[in-house]
């Protein structure tokens, strides 16, 4: 976990920030984020969208036309090295299809990245939103 130096209250590096990922079909985005990855919503559900916890905060998902646009990662999720494997495995048996790409540097081996002691995954959400899980920075 990267921990940053104490900012001013005035600073926006100051507050909690969340990553956003816009979703053409909220229900649809809801079936594959609840039950295929495993998360679940608190009680608050907004008319914009739906916010999902994660070991540091969380996400939220929201109807949007302009859903998967964003070709680059969305949200990155850290792995222990020890558990990363695993997860990819978990990800594979829930019918996940890793993402290859051109790297400057690192192996491709069956969609995992291995780059010294980092191992990273890229897949999509339903609308094309690109999520990572990553390990060993």
């Amino acid at each position: 976990m990267v921990v940053w130096p104490a900012l001013e209250a005035t600073m926006l590096s100051a507050h909690p920030a969340i990553p956003v990922l816009a979703v053409t079909d909220i229900d649809r985005a809801t079936a594959f984020y609840e039950g295929t990855l495993g998360f679940t919503h608190g009680d608050v559900e907004t008319p914009e969208g739906i916010m999902y916890g994660a070991a540091n905060g969380g996400f939220l998902v929201y109807p949007s036309g302009y859903a998967g646009t964003n070709k680059a990662t969305g949200i990155s999720f850290q792995i222990p090295a020890d558990a990363f494997d695993a997860e990819i495995a978990t990800l594979r048996a829930k019918g996940i299809e890793l993402q290859t790409f051109d790297v400057p540097e690192g192996e491709w081996v069956d969609g995992v990245l291995t780059s010294g002691p980092m191992k990273s995954a890229w897949f999509a959400d339903p609308d094309g939103n690109i999520l990572n899980v990553e390990s060993g920075a």
